[in-house]
């Protein structure tokens, strides 16, 4: 009826800390991400393609890192870890269904980039409001997808055994260790399927990027070639930090008995992405800057800060 995650320490006090800590990534991830969905709603000069799947971007992550973290630093908290089967079973399908649908997006981002630089005559004819919805809806649906296909083929799976779940949360590859069926087509299925996925929407950002940089290259002036590498530097960084955190956590040799190194390289790849998203943005993005200290004057003019 119930799982057990692991525990990062068996130290009270190093456990306490860690949660402290965590809390504090958590919030500061909080904060970047509702500025972000705060300032793409409220001015107008960010109501463009590529400002409607940034804000898409910073509510998954949002949603992402609120899946997992939240129950760890009420765990490490408490020192209590139990997870009801239920718990488990949503945890597992959102983690999928938003790491599938943020996979999408960035997909899609990267091909709103590859018409801006290459066609910008065609970028408004081609990225409408109905066709941004539409890609968004599909990124969506097929991040939904996934985790029924995860979610429906794990937990078909017959649990024997232990229940303790070497992860500080429900993840396939720890939840297929404690499984005693002998055929696991359904779960196979369904990995097959993310796979495909994922290398699909990998090979869409490659030829994105091939056409993007065949273009600036042909850009006779260094200056120019220099803005319009500015504009695409921060979404492949933001591609690049999600597939290798990704990378780094899923394919890395899995033990039977994880240590503390690789609970922490999971907790890495649950933290860096959302955290690291909103300051890649705006960090080089003079648009967002400027929203940024407009609505920060409204509202000190208007006396609420």
């Amino acid at each position: 009826m119930e799982f057990l995650l692991t525990r990062f320490t068996e130290n009270w006090m190093l456990l306490r800390l860690l949660a402290v800590l965590l809390l504090l990534f958590y919030l500061v991830a909080m904060l970047e991400n509702f500025l972000i969905l705060l300032l793409t709603v409220l001015d107008q000069n960010l109501h463009m393609p590529m400002y409607f799947f940034l804000r898409h971007l910073s509510f998954l992550d949002l949603c992402l890192i609120s899946a997992t973290v939240p129950k760890s630093i009420h765990s490490s908290l408490t020192f209590t870890d139990s997870i009801s089967c239920l718990g488990c079973v949503l945890q597992l399908f959102l983690v999928v269904l938003l790491a599938g649908s943020e996979t999408g997006i960035l997909t899609v981002m990267s091909y709103d980039r590859c018409i801006a630089i290459c066609r910008p005559l065609h970028h408004e004819a081609v990225m409408t409001k109905r066709v941004c919805v539409q890609i968004m809806t599909v990124s969506w649906f097929s991040g939904g997808v996934l985790g029924i296909l995860y979610s429906v083929g794990t937990f078909s799976l017959n649990f024997c055994g232990s229940n303790k779940i070497h992860q500080f949360f429900c993840d396939v590859p720890a939840l297929l260790k404690l499984t005693c069926s002998a055929e696991h087509a359904t779960i196979n299925i369904s990995v097959a399927i993310g796979v495909c996925y994922a290398f699909s929407c990998l090979v869409c950002i490659v030829v994105s990027y091939v056409f993007i940089f065949s273009t600036v290259l042909n850009i006779p002036s260094r200056q120019s070639q220099s803005k319009v590498f500015s504009t695409c530097l921060p979404h492949l960084i933001v591609v690049s930090t999600f597939l290798v955190t990704g990378a780094i956590a899923y394919l890395k040799p899995a033990s039977d008995v994880p240590s503390s190194a690789d609970l922490l390289v999971s907790v890495f790849y649950s933290l860096a992405p959302p955290t690291l998203n909103p300051i890649i943005y705006c960090l080089r993005n003079k648009v967002i800057k400027s929203s940024l200290g407009k609505v920060l004057w409204n509202f000190r003019s208007s006396g609420i800060i």
